[in-house]
Order: C-alpha cells, then sequence, then structure tokens
C-alpha cells in the first residue's frame, strides 16, 4: 500500500475536484481519493501496483493535468 500526493494544475472549482476525484477512483487498485481544491493537490492511497502513470493518465482523462509527484 502506498500514499501519494498528486500537485494537478488546472482546478479552479469544486466540480474540477469532483471530476479528478471520480476519475481517479476508477483506476483498479486504488483504495481512497481525497482532492483539495485549496491546495491544487490529491492524496490518493492505493496498490502497490498502481502505477504513477495510471495516474497520470485518470487526470488528464478528466482534463487536468498532474504537474508532480510529492
Amino acid at each position: 500500500m502506498k500514499k501519494l500526493k498528486l500537485v494537478i494544475e488546472g482546478m479552479h472549482c469544486a466540480s474540477c475536484a469532483s471530476n479528478i476525484e471520480r476519475s481517479l477512483k476508477k483506476v483498479e487498485g486504488v483504495d481512497s481519493v481525497s482532492v483539495s481544491l485549496m491546495l491544487k493537490k490529491a492524496i490518493v492511497e492505493a496498490k502497490d501496483s498502481v502505477s504513477e502513470e495510471d495516474l497520470k493518465k485518470a487526470i488528464a482523462r478528466a482534463g487536468y493535468k498532474l504537474a508532480k509527484i510529492e
């Protein structure tokens, strides 16, 4: 199990955060997601098998950009 902090570009409202959260939850192996509009970050708890590329693609599908992983 790993916990990742994802910095996301392009969020500007609660709907943006909700869209990103929904997209990340669809990734197989993701257990929990919490997106903060104020911090422009998502906290993701996922199995070790989930790759950073999978998360990046999920964010891109929602129409946003993964700036970095902390």
